[in-house]
């Protein structure tokens, strides 16, 4: 049994053909699936199922699947969330991951490009787990506690998702050093291949606006032309 496997896997999408598809690679890795084909059923689902990860479709009749996505984390479900969308349009990749979504994957997909990112998202969260730091970074108006995932910026809590959490860690952790987009994909999405995705970019979009006094001009993270990204304190 590969790793990570033996999970639940909720799928959420309305088109019955691409439904078949996740469903029988996931059950192929030994994964259990549950299945939706409206965003209002798939919330449901994953409220009562407590799935281990989930597969949402964008655009679904009804609720959509960003609008399923905003209502889960709203309630705190840290879930691993990898969105379908059928455009590669920029603005959907940011804002499904800017409510808290962990991946996107463009339609048409390749399945194996999918199954490695989803086998990836799963180690991640076993990781994440077991993990019990219990350490601490400080630095000027902003403390990320590692013991307990929480971060608060000039005394008052900020709220990440796991994935937010786990690369701002990161790249605290390693203060003036530059890393590349790739070995965070690495590090932090447990990528072993190196896959072509916004989704870094997207991910310290949204941490520069919650932790940042002026997101424009950053004071922690801060961009390497053509390389990656470097934390100062």
């Amino acid at each position: 049994m590969t790793a990570g496997a033996g999970k639940t896997i909720l799928i959420v999408e309305d088109d019955p053909l691409s439904r078949d598809i996740v469903r029988l690679a996931c059950t192929a890795q030994n994964h259990a699936c549950l299945e939706a084909a409206t965003g209002q059923e798939g919330l449901t689902l994953a409220r009562e199922q407590s799935p281990d990860l989930i597969i949402l479709d964008v655009n679904l009749p009804g609720m959509s699947g960003l609008d399923v996505c905003r209502r889960l984390r709203s309630e705190g479900s840290r879930v691993p969330i990898i969105m379908l969308t059928a455009k590669a349009d920029t603005i959907d990749v940011v804002v499904g991951l800017e409510l808290g979504a962990d991946d996107y994957v463009t339609k048409p997909f390749e399945v194996r490009e999918l199954m490695a990112r989803i086998g990836a998202h799963l180690r991640r969260s076993e990781v994440a787990a077991d993990e019990q730091p219990r350490d601490r970074f400080e630095f000027p108006g902003l403390t990320i506690d590692l013991g307990r995932r929480q971060v608060f910026r000039d005394g008052q809590e900020v709220m990440l998702t796991l994935t937010e959490f786990n690369l701002l860690a990161l790249l605290a952790s390693r203060p003036g050093q530059v890393m590349s987009r790739g070995e965070l994909l690495r590090r932090v999405w447990g990528y072993e291949v190196e896959i072509e995705t916004r989704t870094v970019d997207a991910h310290v979009y949204r941490l520069r606006r919650k932790i940042e006094p002026d997101a424009e001009k950053p004071t922690y993270i801060h961009s390497v032309p053509g390389i990656g990204y470097r934390f100062s304190g």
